[in-house]
């Protein structure tokens, strides 16, 4: 074979090692559930704010530490620790996706997204909404 064909075969092989790594480290959406029965895995679980309980953060303390509980789309409330400091708005977030994944009884989320409500109404215009 020519070390042309030999190069070529070893970068065909370290691309495909790169694909299949990061398709077995990619994580998955879950519900509580499903993150519980797999504890150590990452997972993104979508749900909203559980305000029948309090958010704890004590920058004072912990700065990068927000305690909260959250409601999963099946409707399961879990405690959640999110080890980063309390997302702006946090409160008035209306779906919210945690990155983590199950410790004993909580869940631990590495990261957060969230999605606030629109300042816009459906129908109304930006004419209307700069006067």
């Amino acid at each position: 074979m020519k070390k042309s064909h030999i190069i070529g075969i070893i970068i065909i092989a370290v691309c495909m090692g790169f694909i299949l790594s990061s398709l077995f480290e990619a994580s998955t959406y879950a519900d509580f559930k499903e993150a519980f029965d797999h504890a150590g895995k990452e997972y993104h679980v979508v749900g909203s704010l559980d305000k029948d309980f309090d958010i704890v953060y004590n920058p004072e303390t912990d700065h990068a530490l927000t305690v909260f509980h959250m409601i999963d789309e099946k409707g399961e409330s879990k405690k959640v620790k999110l080890f980063k400091a309390k997302p702006q708005d946090f409160e008035k977030s209306e779906t919210i996706v945690l990155i983590g994944s199950a410790v004993g009884d909580e869940f631990h989320a590495e990261d957060i997204l969230m999605k606030c409500p629109s300042k816009y109404e459906e129908g109304q215009s930006m004419e209307a909404l700069v006067k």
